[in-house]
């Protein structure tokens, strides 16, 4: 009897946060203004930076992401014009390409998206343009083997969130790298020199995040987050992912059962605290967290860098700043991170 009524009381509060995740979820929760813009710049791609890449006489590469676009700018230095079509914060699982992206994805020299279904209307988009350039997935040419998680009814999917991992990163780099030299080939010896310096940096950060998860008491390493982003970054650095309120992509839905098992599942565990993430609405997390009785931890930087002048507003900084959200969270220890091209 005890059992059932456990059950019945887990239904419940399921059936409530299913509720508030439809509203949620048909409100829009995918992505905030771009940096200096407004929302309709973020959404239209109108504003300054748009203009500049259309116009300009630089190379144009267009990447989807901002993880891809700050990378692809470290790589490739002064002297190209880089775009990111979705901005700070935005959920690329979601996002609904504007006729701005069009005139992007058909005006760029190069195009670079991340691949594994995870941007998958500007997958359509990019399919659709009549624009002869390079059109790379990056993780996939990177060589990386994808994760293969369940989603609903049984389907098996391929894990997009592969920068997850410091040393994933090192493969998308490689695979920027490569996609600018057999584009731009007279800037070559400059993108082997700037990729080498950053790979030797994301080297040393891989090695760091290690040592910092390491001080975590091995009973508190457990994450829970919005949605199943953080699996890549879980399994590299001996964090297990516990539970998430979405899947591996934001627009699925949880069942009630699903929700009130994962309240369940916390409290056993005795997680200490769960995360929010920038790229999905904090409400269905913060009102698990209440009926869960656990802590908020801080937020995560999951499928984008942080606007300019946060403090995850470049992929290092991204998985920097995560680390130090976890760690203090979770009762480790956090020493600041300085990469080895800070020395130079």
């Amino acid at each position: 009897m005890l059992e059932e009524q456990t059950v019945v009381q887990g239904e419940r509060r399921g059936l409530w946060l299913l509720s508030l995740l439809i509203g949620l979820l048909f409100g829009g929760c995918a992505g905030g203004p771009a940096p200096g813009g407004d929302a309709q710049d973020a959404q239209q791609g109108t504003g300054s930076q748009y203009e500049a890449f259309l116009s300009g006489d630089k190379p144009k590469v267009a990447a989807t992401s901002t993880i891809l676009a700050d990378m692809t700018r470290t790589v490739a230095g002064d002297g190209y014009s880089i775009y990111s079509i979705l901005k700070p914060g935005a959920d690329p699982h979601v996002y609904e390409p504007s006729p701005g992206d069009s005139r992007v994805l058909s005006r760029a020299d190069l195009v670079l998206y991340n691949g594994f279904n995870l941007e998958p209307q500007l997958v359509k988009l990019i399919g659709a343009t009549q624009n002869p350039a390079p059109k790379v997935p990056v993780a996939e040419v990177g060589g990386i083997k994808p994760y293969k998680l369940e989603k609903t009814a049984g389907i098996v999917a391929a894990d997009p969130h592969a920068w997850g991992s410091a040393a994933n990163g090192v493969r998308y780099v490689s695979a920027i790298e490569k996609s600018l030299v057999e584009t731009f080939p007279k800037d070559k010896e400059r993108f082997e020199a700037n990729a080498a310096n950053y790979r030797k940096d994301l080297e040393a950060l891989d090695g760091w995040i290690r040592e910092q998860i390491a001080t975590i008491p091995e009973a508190n390493r457990k994450l829970v987050s919005s949605h199943d982003a953080f699996q890549y970054y879980g399994r590299a650095y001996g964090l297990p992912v516990t539970g998430s309120i979405l899947g591996v992509s934001t627009e699925e839905e949880p069942s009630a059962r699903k929700i009130a098992q994962l309240v369940e599942t916390i409290r056993k565990e005795q997680v200490r605290a769960v995360f929010i993430e920038t790229s999905t609405a904090p409400e269905l997390l913060q009102s698990l967290a209440r009926d869960a009785g656990v802590k908020i931890g801080g937020t995560l930087y999951s499928d984008s860098v942080g606007a300019q002048g946060t403090a995850g507003d470049t992929y290092i900084k991204m998985l920097t700043a995560n680390t130090r959200t976890i760690v203090e969270a979770l009762g480790g220890t956090y020493t600041a991170f300085v990469p080895p091209s800070a020395s130079k």
